[in-house]
């Protein structure tokens, strides 16, 4: 090959690099469009992440004033990326979503912008419910706006409560009900069960939802409520469960119960919405509906929640953008729906098109019973013994009022 020819080639393939370096995977992936750019970070990994990018390419395509740019960070690493933003390690983005426990952390380090300010003629509180726009707020003041609410869902399989004689489209309403359903769903020589208590994840959803509907709280006062009544009555009757009912049993590892009710040897099962394409792929045929009342004093249910918050530096300008687009995702969120959430925004969960889904207005009907966690700062942290405790117990490894003192103890320094 001659001299000449070589040399095209080199310069034909440096137009092939640049091309690439240019395509925007670098930075995340660039969602398209024109106008001026806006950064998006959020830590949707999984099979929400699609759909996401779905309501920001149309919506880039619906104008060509902003373009906003969608950058996905996996849930795991999200949250340690945030703070390598805030600490000046990386570039922070002109908007992000954090989820609803998360809020208080980052308003109290005074990096988030207090979006009272920007509530008006595009991001209105009337169109979001408002248990959703309670979770964007810390010491009543607004430093998110809703994306979605999302709490403990209750998931049934449907062919084995017709086995045990049950109405397969009925579940339980009630702690009495459900007791009499987990025993009639047992079956010790098939190793099937009617409920597997979890011994860790997702305790962080029950755990709470069982002690408000004991009419209890986990923090009050200034203090964490670890030996209360109604904490010690929610973890007796979890432990019930397994020791007293034998509906379920013990030594659950990580997701055991999860495996089991794919398996068909879990008939109840309490997780997040986030399940349900995991459930639709596995083609299980199950009922999806709001929490029983499992308590002894109220209906309740815990919720987390994402929210968009914008960082505290961020100009007027890109701030009118971004509003843009939050009330574009509030009239146009059954993308976001169709991924098992269900948006915070009025004009989509009142919507006909919404009402027709399986699992999301399910979702919605417990908006109006939502509990989150405690404004309290570094919350995870300080809950972090209560839920060793629970797993200790539930393991067999400690009785009750062992358990719920040392992380009574613990919890009390961590708060000081």
């Amino acid at each position: 090959m001659s001299k000449k020819w070589l040399a095209v080639l080199f310069a034909s393939l440096m137009v092939f690099v640049l091309a690439a370096c240019s395509s925007g995977e670098e930075s995340g992936g660039d969602s398209g469009g024109s106008g001026d750019k806006i950064t998006l970070w959020a830590p949707f990994s999984g099979p929400d992440g699609p759909k996401m990018k779905e309501i920001v390419d149309e919506y880039n395509k619906s104008q060509d004033k902003y373009n906003v740019d969608l950058q996905i960070v996996p849930q795991s690493e999200y949250y340690k990326t945030v703070d390598l933003a805030v600490n000046g390690e990386k570039n922070m983005p002109e908007f992000l979503v954090m989820h609803g426990d998360q809020l208080i952390s980052y308003a109290n380090k005074d990096v988030l912008k207090n979006l009272d300010d920007i509530v008006g003629d595009k991001v209105k509180e009337d169109d979001y419910h408002e248990k959703g726009w309670e979770s964007a707020t810390v010491d009543e003041k607004l430093y998110g706006v809703p994306l979605d609410i999302h709490p403990l869902m209750f998931y049934w399989n449907k062919d084995l409560f017709e086995e045990a004689g049950l109405d397969p489209d009925t579940p339980p309403a009630n702690r009495e009900e459900f007791l009499q359903y987990a025993k009639k769903l047992t079956d010790a020589d098939k190793q099937q069960y009617g409920f597997v208590v979890p011994t860790l994840w997702p305790q962080q959803f029950i755990f709470p939802t069982l002690v408000h509907q004991n009419g209890g709280d986990l923090y009050a006062d200034g203090k964490a409520q670890f030996t209360s009544d109604p904490v010690v009555e929610a973890l007796q009757f979890e432990l019930d469960l397994i020791k007293k009912h034998k509906v379920s049993p013990a030594d659950v590892q990580q997701d055991g119960e999860v495996t089991l009710f794919l398996q068909g040897k879990n008939a109840m099962h309490l997780n997040g919405p986030w399940m349900m394409n995991q459930w639709e792929e596995s083609g299980i045929n199950y009922g999806v509906a709001p929490v029983p009342q499992l308590g002894t004093e109220q209906q309740a249910v815990f919720a987390n929640s994402h929210n968009f918050v914008i960082p505290k530096e961020v100009s007027d300008e890109k701030v009118e953008g971004i509003t843009d687009f939050l009330n574009y995702v509030s009239e146009n969120g059954m993308a976001w729906a169709e991924s098992g959430q269900a948006p915070a925004a009025k004009a989509t969960y009142e919507s006909d098109e919404f009402q027709e889904l399986k699992q999301q207005p399910q979702v919605a009907k417990q908006f109006d019973n939502a509990v989150f966690s405690p404004e309290v700062e570094n919350w995870g942290q300080i809950s972090d013994p209560l839920y060793n405790g629970i797993n200790e117990v539930l393991l067999g490894q400690k009785d009750i009022q062992e358990a719920l003192e040392e992380a009574q103890q613990q919890a009390d320094e961590r708060l000081q």
